[in-house]
């Protein structure tokens, strides 16, 4: 464990599982080891930006639902495997911090997976290392690396899964996306365009955008903002499982699904990476938020 900087601690989070806080004066955040998972980032002077589930479980080898969840290396359900858990084992699985350092401006924290870390699983048995660097304070800045340590190359998907908190779903105008083709998982598998200037959520969303680098902009009816730009990213996926879906969510409250939004940075589907023998691939999402006026 390296040595930590007086803004950052080391405590016993919820279910007893490690989390690192940030209280700085720039932002306060919880980052649990399990997963690498940032739970809550509030920068000073602003409401919360982040949604975790008042019904989360915080139990080791579950995922938490909410926050930004590391989705890797495969994204939603295994394509030949129904048992396999979804969206991967990176966000089940404890990482290791090996860096943390504050600049005064934020605070930076590196944590790292490998093959090494879990049993050897056979749906993908690939030699790999993923960082994780966390960049906290006024804004929040995610970067995902991840490194083929094998001998041949390797395919995965990714996601940093970002859950934003919004007073009400309904209410929320997403921008940024405009004219992009996309399908809605939550319907079917036609690809759609969409000619609005906006996108207003009025049912179960699950829209995939399997082709843009365009940075996304979530506006609250109270003039707040919160902008999701990337880098490395071809897609990009909006999320919310509405009424019915969230009531058959065992780790979501009945009303909850009205207190957020998902605006997901990734390469999923024909997005994904295909990484040569000892090369790194790279992927960041920013998150910055505005109040009114």
């Amino acid at each position: 464990m390296p040595e930590l900087p007086p803004a950052v601690t080391l405590e016993a989070g919820q279910g007893g599982l490690p989390v690192l806080r940030v209280d700085s004066p720039a932002a306060r955040a919880e980052v649990y080891l399990q997963g690498a998972h940032i739970t809550s980032w509030t920068p000073a002077e602003h409401p919360p930006v982040l949604w975790t589930s008042r019904s989360s479980r915080f139990e080791p080898g579950r995922a938490i639902r909410g926050g930004v969840p590391i989705c890797f290396p495969w994204f939603a359900e295994h394509p030949q495997d129904a048992d396999a858990p979804a969206h991967g084992f990176a966000r089940t699985t404890p990482w290791t911090l090996i860096a943390a350092q504050d600049d005064g401006a934020s605070v930076e924290l590196v944590l790292r997976l490998t093959d090494q870390d879990r049993p050897a699983d056979p749906r993908w048995p690939h030699r790999f290392e993923a960082r994780v660097t966390i960049q906290v304070g006024a804004a929040l800045s995610l970067r995902l690396d991840v490194t083929n340590r094998g001998h041949e190359p390797f395919d995965f998907e990714e996601a940093l899964h970002t859950y934003l908190a919004v007073p009400d779903v309904r209410e929320i105008e997403v921008t940024g996306l405009h004219g992009a083709p996309y399908v809605d998982r939550s319907i079917d598998e036609q690809t759609r365009t969409d000619d609005a200037p906006s996108i207003r959520l009025r049912d179960e969303t699950d829209r995939l955008y399997p082709s843009t680098r365009a940075t996304a902009v979530v506006h609250e009816p109270g003039g707040r903002t919160l902008r999701v730009s990337k880098t490395g990213s071809e897609a990009t996926v909006v999320w919310n499982p509405w009424v019915t879906k969230a009531g058959r969510l065992p780790d979501m409250g009945d009303h909850e699904w009205t207190e957020f939004v998902c605006v997901e940075t990734c390469n999923v589907r024909a997005a994904g990476v295909r990484l040569a023998p000892g090369a790194t691939h790279s992927m960041t999402a920013t998150i910055e938020t505005t109040d009114a006026g």
